[in-house]
C-alpha cells in the first residue's frame, strides 16, 4: 500500500526521543462523546458497533476532533474488545452498563473452545477502517492503531463485563494460574496478529492500553499483564515503509511498575496522574518516551486553570526529548470542547522551542 508522505512527524519522533519543535499532543478517546459532531454521526450509524464496523464511518469519526484542533496524531476509531467479539463471545451494549458478552469464559473447556483469530480475515473492517483513515488524512499527522492487552481483555471475558473487583478472574489468578496464563497466551498471539496486521495496512505508531492491569498485586502484575504485554512487544512489526512503528504501553494506575515496564522493549510509556511526570521521568531515564499526564478531570476547569496545569506539567517534564503530551485517562463526554481546544493550544504554545 502507498500512502501519502507525512507532514507532520513531530509525534513520531518524540516516541523516539528525538528532538521537536515543540511537544506533540493528542488525547485519548478525542473521537467521543463530549464531540456534537461524534454523537450526530452515532445516532446516523444507529449504533456504536455499527460506526466501528463501518470504515466510512470509523473514518469520519477519527477525523472530526482533527479538523475542531491542531492535534497531532490521529487514534483509529474504534474498541478494544473487538478479539473477544472476533472470537465468537457476542459484544453488546447495554444503555447505561457499557460492554457485555452473550458467553463468559471460566472454564479450560471455554478457553480450548476459544479460536485464535486471524485479524486479516475475522477483524478485516477493522482493517479497512485503518487503511481507509490513512489514505484520508492525506499525510497530515500519523495515524495510532491499538488493541486492549491481554490482562484487560481477559477482564471483560471473564466476568462478562465491566467489573469492580474481577473477581472471578482474580479467582482464576490464585486457586487455577495455569488456566489463567492459557487463556492470557492466547490473547497475546491474537492482539500480536491484531496490531501487526493494522501497522501493514498503515498504523504508523500503536498503543497497548492496559486499562485494568492497576488492579493487580504487585507479583500479580509481573506475572499476568506485563508478561504477556513484553510478548506482544516482542512480537511486533517494528519497522514499516522505512520508518520505525513505534510502541506505547499504557497500564492505567501503573506508576509501581514504570522501570519493569520501560524494561519491556516498548519505545513509549503512557502515565495517568497518580504520579508527578518529573519523577516518572527521573526513574525511567532515557529508556523510553513518556506520554501523558493531564488529569482529564482539569478540563472541567477554567481556561485559565487549564493552561496552568499543562505548564506545570511541561516545567516538570523539563527541557527533554521524549515528550508526548496527554491525558492521564480518556477524555471525559460532559467536557466542554472549547476547553479541550484551549488544553491542545496550550500545550503547543508553552512547549516552542
Amino acid at each position: 500500500m502507498t500512502f501519502p508522505a507525512l507532514k507532520n512527524d513531530r509525534f513520531l519522533k518524540a516516541l523516539l526521543r528525538e528532538p521537536v519543535d515543540m511537544t506533540p499532543v493528542w488525547m485519548m478517546r478525542q473521537a467521543g462523546r463530549y464531540l456534537p459532531e461524534y454523537r450526530a454521526s452515532r445516532e446516523k450509524a444507529g449504533s456504536f458497533m455499527d460506526l466501528c464496523k463501518n470504515a466510512d464511518f470509523a473514518c469520519e469519526v477519527t477525523l472530526q476532533p482533527l479538523a475542531r484542533y491542531p492535534l497531532d496524531a490521529a487514534i483509529l476509531f474504534s474498541d478494544i474488545l473487538t478479539i473477544p467479539d472476533a472470537m465468537g463471545l457476542g459484544l453488546y451494549f447495554e444503555t447505561g452498563e457499557g460492554p457485555r458478552f452473550r458467553k463468559v469464559v471460566r472454564t479450560e473447556a471455554d478457553i480450548e473452545a476459544l479460536p485464535v483469530p486471524e485479524a486479516e480475515k475475522d477483524l478485516d473492517y477493522v482493517m479497512r477502517a485503518v487503511s481507509t483513515i490513512r489514505h484520508a488524512l492525506g499525510g497530515s499527522v500519523p495515524l495510532i492503531g491499538f488493541s486492549g492487552s491481554p490482562w484487560t481483555l481477559a477482564t471483560y471475558m471473564v466476568e462478562g463485563g465491566s467489573s469492580k473487583d474481577f473477581r472471578h478472574l482474580k479467582a482464576m489468578v490464585y486457586s487455577q494460574p495455569e488456566l489463567a496464563h492459557q487463556l492470557l497466551d492466547k490473547l497475546a498471539r491474537s492482539v500480536t496478529d491484531y496490531l501487526n496486521a493494522q501497522i501493514r495496512h498503515g498504523a504508523q505508531a500503536v498503543q497497548i492500553f492496559d486499562t485494568w492491569g492497576g488492579a493487580l498485586s504487585a507479583e500479580a502484575y509481573k506475572h499476568f499483564s506485563l508478561r504477556y504485554m513484553q510478548q506482544i512487544v516482542d512480537g511486533l512489526i517494528r519497522d514499516q515503509d522505512g520508518r520505525k512503528v513505534p510502541v506505547i504501553l499504557f497500564t492505567k494506575n501503573g506508576g509501581l511498575w514504570l522501570e519493569d515496564i520501560a524494561a519491556s522493549g516498548c519505545d513509549a510509556l503512557g502515565v495517568d496522574w497518580t504520579i508527578n511526570i518529573g519523577q516518572a521521568r527521573q526513574r525511567v531515564g532515557d529508556r523510553v518516551a513518556l506520554q501523558g499526564n493531564m488529569d482529564p478531570a482539569v478540563l472541567y476547569a477554567s481556561p485559565e486553570a487549564i493552561r496552568a496545569e499543562v505548564k506545570r506539567i511541561l516545567t516538570d517534564f523539563g527541557p527533554h526529548n521524549g515528550h508526548v503530551f496527554n491525558l492521564g485517562h480518556g477524555i471525559t463526554p460532559q467536557v466542554d470542547p472549547a476547553h479541550a481546544g484551549v488544553f491542545i493550544n496550550a500545550v503547543h504554545e508553552f512547549s516552542q522551542r
